[in-house]
């Protein structure tokens, strides 16, 4: 069975101990624990609508081995029993009903054909005793109604029941089924699940508290690696997050090389850019050590904090180098330069630094209902604006330095060499 639940309005429910998660994991506690051969699990709706039934991970355990139904759901069973007990995963579960009792007739074709009777009337006198079939349809005071044949309930009730019917034969004579058929009880599937053409279980489960959905799917992935004759496939929104994520680092990369082109343009060199990309690093990590202090995860909130920082972090240092670039231009050492352009910039690169964090104070404490992801947002921004302003105004020109003294020492050789073809020339004239 399955209900939804309408929770109080946000406002009414105050503190960490009244937001959904939490009522989810105590419901799933004091219930699961309390009711007797149930498995109960309290879980939140997914995070897209449309995408799975609840939020979490949906993994297809694929029969990949050709193991048999009882080896593979052997294996499904100590799937489930390993992540039961993984501190890092919650909730696991199988999302199909387990094997159910199933009254098994088995019957004996040589007997039946002995006693002239074609198996086709014995299905049609099972079907419509234990079965029902349907005849017609006739009009009761003014609705139309349908009619069926089926035995009476105090002859279909019990498995013996099955003794007191009969199939007439060839002959003419009556044959009850107890001449040619056995019953016994065996398990069966209530349905048989397929995913790419190939025998699977759905599996679906939530992280741990404090652990993202990418570090769940990662792990009962290992452990499912470790069982033979399985393997594994993503479904709904697991499998757009696999999709999306793998492309994360192609994307960080292409959004580096534009910006470094875009500098290139701008200062019409190839080397002064790369004293703007040194200061992103320094950005990059006060994001992962504010998101990391603050006990949050590695998440598609954090991941565009991240880039916001990137983006801030050059272009404070965009600021002080297109001064000391220009300093340079009037004659100026690169050492001085860089001063100059550090002192010139300072007051503004604090000024729109500190007001940009402060902006973005109230996300990084906001409350309410959805405020997880602009605390992630937020606290992401504000670490990497703290490192990157507090430690950029420091780093980035001794980076401008650096890098005009390894340009510079990299074309002497060049010059020396053109002074020493020049001179003896002058001296021949």
């Amino acid at each position: 069975g399955r209900g939804f639940i309408s929770f109080t309005p946000w406002d009414e429910r105050k503190g960490k101990e009244n937001a959904s998660p939490a009522i989810t994991q105590r419901a799933t506690r004091a219930i699961g624990g309390a009711v007797r051969d149930v498995q109960f699990f309290a879980l939140n709706p997914p995070p897209v609508r449309g995408l799975g039934q609840s939020s979490g991970f949906t993994m297809e355990l694929l029969n990949s081995g050709g193991l048999s139904r009882q080896q593979f759901k052997a294996e499904m069973k100590e799937l489930l029993s390993q992540a039961k007990d993984d501190p890092l995963l919650t909730g696991v579960r199988q999302n199909s009903l387990d094997d159910n009792p199933t009254l098994s007739v088995n019957i004996d074709e040589e007997k039946v054909g002995a006693l002239g009777i074609s198996q086709s009337q014995v299905d049609q006198t099972l079907t419509a005793a234990w079965g029902g079939n349907y005849v017609n349809d006739f009009v009761d005071r003014g609705r139309v109604k349908r009619v069926f044949v089926q035995g009476d309930a105090q002859y279909r009730s019990r498995p013996e029941d099955l003794a007191n019917w009969y199939v007439r034969s060839s002959s003419g004579e009556m044959a009850p089924f107890s001449s040619f058929s056995q019953i016994s009880w065996a398990q069966a599937p209530s349905t048989l699940g397929r995913f790419n053409g190939v025998t699977s279980y759905e599996i679906q489960g939530d992280a741990a508290p404090g652990k993202s959905s990418g570090e769940a799917m990662d792990h009962i992935a290992a452990i499912a690696a470790k069982m033979p004759g399985v393997a594994v496939a993503w479904s709904g929104l697991s499998y757009q997050e696999r999709l999306s994520g793998g492309q994360a680092p192609f994307l960080y990369s292409v959004s580096l090389l534009v910006v470094f082109l875009c500098l290139a343009a701008l200062y019409e060199s190839w080397s002064v850019p790369f004293s703007v990309m040194m200061v992103i690093p320094l950005g990059v990590l006060g994001a992962a050590l504010a998101v990391a202090l603050r006990g949050l995860t590695n998440d598609v909130y954090f991941q565009v904090g991240l880039l916001t920082t990137m983006g801030l972090s050059a272009k404070n240092a965009i600021l002080i180098i297109e001064f000391a670039e220009g300093a340079e231009r009037r004659g100026m050492g690169s050492y001085e330069a860089a001063l100059e352009g550090a002192r010139l910039r300072l007051r503004p690169i604090l000024m729109t630094s500190l007001a940009f964090i402060f902006g973005v104070l109230p996300l990084a404490i906001s409350t309410g209902a959805g405020a997880q992801s602009r605390i992630e947002i937020g606290t992401a921004v504000m670490g990497g604006m703290l490192t990157a302003t507090a430690l950029a105004i420091f780093f980035v020109p001794m980076f401008f330095v650096l890098v005009r003294r390894v340009v510079r020492n990299r074309h002497a050789p060049t010059a020396l060499a053109v002074a020493a073809h020049v001179e003896p020339a002058k001296a021949a004239e």
